[in-house]
């Protein structure tokens, strides 16, 4: 199947279906126990930075790894597989000196998703895997300073991101995703210039993507991190007409369910969620079961809140494959047709009816 009938194939799919993302790569990765050595592989032998920790750069030096954890979500009912890339960015990967690198991994990242989704699809063709290509945040941002005395500085600028993204981007298409997945947005203009990066590669005679946009609430106050409210930013990105939007990550199902109910009224789109399996322990792990997370998001989709679920910090393949078993058969949620009205956003929303 070419590219534009994958396409085809996912959206009808989310009209039928619930669909499911894959689960956690960190806790996968860190069971494997790997070493300097492994993050290093041939290529990076002599590298004059440690590498260990810089979970993309398997895609280079352990793609069989990298594999392993496609196979392992695509087994358990995973419709959609993201590729290895949340920190595949030049300013993300100048942590470890691998600025260079950058388009390689985010090529190798995507090719071997396709491959793993495309083994799967063949297995089982009633069932067809997705490839989205992951973008995560970077560790610098165009909304808050870094230094707390000076308001007004930045350690980045717009060009700076919006050129960290579009290598990105333009590697990951090439390397055959069929979505992007703008995830774990805490900063609503870094997301903006991610997106514009996307939205550009059609300037360059690339064909046009699915974007799927995904906001991180940061607490209780049910606001990402640079203040925006869930409807003010659905407002800034509702221009993008993306594919689905959602939340991601910080909270845990409990925590996160009225800021997703909030998203389902107003989003004129698919709305995903991929939880925390619960909140981080005193040792920074999750104790969240594959049934507790399960059991809160199969209540989401029995309530019409969603069309995609998932799993992000903390989950396994076996939330995985309880959140697939909690999901199916469930209707997906209904997108609505909301009254035409001038909607804008600050850190609030604010709405002017036609």
């Amino acid at each position: 199947m070419n590219r534009a009938g994958r396409i085809a194939a996912l959206k009808a799919a989310a009209r039928e279906r619930i669909l499911i993302l894959d689960g956690s790569w960190g806790v996968f990765i860190q069971s494997k126990g790997l070493t300097e050595d492994d993050f290093r592989g041939q290529r990076f032998a002599t590298h004059n930075h440690p590498l260990r920790g810089d979970y993309d750069v398997l895609c280079l030096t352990r793609p069989d790894i990298v594999t392993e954890v496609h196979d392992a979500y695509f087994a358990v009912g995973a419709d959609i597989g993201e590729t290895n890339t949340f920190t595949a960015t030049a300013i993300a990967q100048a942590d470890y000196g691998l600025e260079s690198a950058v388009h390689d991994i985010n090529y190798e990242a995507a090719r071997l998703a396709r491959e793993s989704a495309d083994r799967w699809t063949a297995k089982t063709p009633d069932k067809p895997r997705f490839v989205a290509g992951a973008i995560g945040p970077l560790n610098k941002t165009l909304s808050i300073s870094p230094d707390v005395n000076d308001p007004g500085a930045r350690g980045v600028t717009w060009d700076e991101v919006y050129s960290s993204y579009r290598e990105q981007v333009r590697a990951l298409h090439e390397g055959g995703v069929d979505l992007f997945l703008v995830e774990t947005i805490f900063d609503t203009l870094n997301c903006k210039a991610a997106i514009k990066a996307i939205l550009d590669l059609e300037d360059d005679g690339y064909e046009p993507l699915p974007i799927w946009i995904s906001g991180t609430v940061t607490d209780r106050s049910g606001r990402t991190l640079s203040g925006q409210t869930v409807e003010a930013f659905w407002n800034s990105v509702a221009h993008a007409k993306p594919f689905a939007v959602g939340l991601n990550c910080a909270l845990g199902a409990d925590i996160m369910r009225p800021y997703i109910a909030d998203l389902a009224r107003v989003a004129d789109t698919l709305v995903a969620a991929y939880p925390n399996a619960g909140l981080p322990n005193a040792m920074g792990g999750y104790d969240e079961t594959p049934d507790q997370t399960s059991g809160m998001l199969g209540e989401w989709a029995r309530s019409g809140l969603v069309n995609i679920l998932g799993g992000c910090c903390g989950t396994t393949p076996d939330h995985i494959r309880r959140i697939a078993e909690a999901a199916a058969g469930v209707t997906p949620r209904q997108v609505p047709e909301r009254p035409k009205a001038m909607r804008l956003s600050g850190l609030e929303p604010f709405e002017l009816a036609g």
